[in-house]
């Protein structure tokens, strides 16, 4: 039987390591191909290239025998599925895996996150998709303690299927490399950052800003990917991309709006 073809893509870079280790237990479940950005791309968004040239080359990172295609993009997470479902694969994809995002990608960070963009682009395809993030911000991060969950997740997304309109979000705790205790099917946690920008002064005089921020939970809920997390459990979040705030259509149809 012919292996499930498996894109690999990421935000942080093809170079990081959260990618390599992705890469290393999909080479376990099918034959993998590799399209990541050239440099990170973290927090970019569903950021597309659409006012600039787009490059996309051939790339050898891994030596070792049976290493996968890979290739670098100069664009974004979007792009670089974009880019590998309509140029650069032979075959459609099976599934979509991004990441392993180096830091969380819960609760309301999967707006801002690069890993979850690219996920969401394949699913607007049509293909089942994963983001996958580690809750450990540190380039040398161990992420041996996630391959089990990985490798199990994905497994059951292929063989069970993703309902249609929708992605998954999943977040790991950082457990230095031990198995997390479990996997928990959770609901995203209300939750903001606080933000405020650091104002500086540039040698020349000239003002710039530095953003900053604290993380706050406004969520006592016990069923949501934070309070997985803080207990040391893995966190699966089905995310779905019609923004559509359903519920609220009969109330707005009472407005007065054609009078």
């Amino acid at each position: 039987m012919e292996k499930p073809l498996i894109l690999v893509t990421n935000d942080d870079g093809i170079t990081a390591p959260g990618l390599r280790n992705l890469i290393q237990v999909m080479k376990e479940i099918g034959e993998v191909v590799v399209v990541a950005p050239d440099s990170p791309q973290s927090g970019m968004g569903h950021a597309i290239t659409v006012d600039n040239t787009l490059y996309s080359s051939k790339v050898v990172v891994d030596k070792e025998k049976g290493a996968p295609l890979e290739y670098s993009c100069s664009g974004t997470p979007a792009d670089c599925v974009k880019l590998a479902l309509q140029e650069l694969l032979d075959r459609r994809p099976n599934i979509v895996v991004s990441g392993i995002n180096h830091g969380s990608n819960s609760s309301i960070n999967v707006i801002y996150s690069g890993t979850m963009s690219a996920a969401i682009e394949a699913g607007i395809e049509g293909i089942p998709a994963i983001g996958f993030s580690l809750c450990d911000y540190s380039w040398n991060a161990d992420f041996s303690g996630c391959h089990k969950a990985i490798k199990k997740i994905t497994c059951e997304a292929l063989e069970q299927g993703l309902p249609k309109g929708t992605v998954l979000n999943v977040n790991i705790p950082k457990t230095d490399g031990k198995s997390p205790k479990g996997i928990k099917i959770c609901r995203q946690a209300r939750a903001n950052w606080k933000e405020k920008f650091d104002k500086r002064i540039s040698p020349n005089g000239k003002e710039y800003y530095w953003l900053t921020g604290e993380f706050e939970l406004l969520d006592k809920g016990e069923d949501t990917d934070i309070h997985a997390l803080r207990n040391g459990f893995v966190s699966v979040v089905p995310t779905q991309f019609d923004l559509t705030a359903h519920h609220t259509i009969h109330q707005l149809n009472n407005w007065n709006l054609n009078e």
